[in-house]
């Protein structure tokens, strides 16, 4: 039987696992990406340089999009894509933490079909295929689900929070922890461990894409932060934010945000 879109990126997962972590983040090489656009190290590269040789020979006809990568036009042209960011949290690795991700997606025509999220630090693999659920090192996982806003548990950082993003005034939600890595923040909603995410900037598609199935698959809403589906392999790949949540919260959040604010904040 050929081998699925999910079977694919899970095993391309755990090569990239095994690549990584044979480097020590802090003494790994690091680069810093012009124009502010953050830092990236050799295990970036290493990893990245796999899963590009590996997941377009295996899909030639599918496109390719990598945070690590020269964008190139070309798969503007084609129905399906790879969506890959080879190490999401590279300030994470960089630093010596386990709080980093790879984030791989196949998405047709727009939309995310399979996706995978691991940790191999943590031992930790998320999975979805559209239609199949999602799942958590093979247990299937689904969104919480708060009796109201005032009650939800959010992923954000503080300066999402700020009032001027706000109709009135922020709600009250109570932002317990923060996660360097997007894809960690949406599998942590999808997983049930907290009740929502959200991120104001605007973002790149790499690192929402995996999440964005996953957390759909577990029960959840995912949009930009006007309330807009996600659609991905724009020719600029970049998202308005995710709002990410079950019912509740996401109907919450969006209710509740400012269309009006320019959405500067910081992840």
């Amino acid at each position: 039987m050929p081998e699925t879109d999910l079977d694919l990126l899970i095993r391309a997962a755990h090569e990239a696992g095994r690549i990584a972590t044979r480097y020590s983040g802090r003494e790994a090489q690091r680069w810093d990406k012009p124009d502010g656009a953050g830092p990236v190290t050799e295990a970036d590269l290493a990893v990245n340089a796999m899963l590009e040789q590996m997941l377009p020979s295996a899909r030639p006809g599918y496109g390719w999009l990598s945070e690590e990568t020269e964008d190139s036009g070309a798969r503007l042209d084609r129905d399906r894509v790879f969506i890959v960011d080879p190490i999401d949290g590279t300030r994470s690795f960089a630093d010596g933490s386990r709080t980093w991700a790879h984030a791989l997606a196949v998405a047709e025509r727009g939309v995310v079909t399979a996706a995978v999220i691991y940790l191999p630090m943590r031992g930790l693999l998320f999975s979805a295929a559209a239609g199949g659920g999602a799942f958590l090192n093979g247990d299937p996982i689904q969104v919480s689900a708060p009796a109201d806003l005032a009650q939800a548990h959010i992923l954000a950082a503080r300066p999402n929070l700020l009032p001027e993003h706000w109709i009135g005034r922020t709600p009250p939600v109570f932002q317990r922890d923060y996660r360097p890595s997007l894809a960690y923040r949406l599998a942590l909603v999808a997983q049930g461990r907290f009740d929502g995410m959200l991120t104001l900037r605007p973002s790149w598609e790499w690192d929402i894409a995996a999440g964005d199935l996953i957390l759909r698959e577990a029960g959840g809403l995912c949009t930009d932060r006007f309330g807009a589906p996600l659609r991905f392999n724009n020719a600029r790949p970049r998202l308005a934010g995710v709002i990410a949540g079950g019912n509740t919260v996401h109907g919450g959040l969006a209710a509740a945000l400012d269309p009006a604010s320019l959405g500067i904040a910081s992840h």
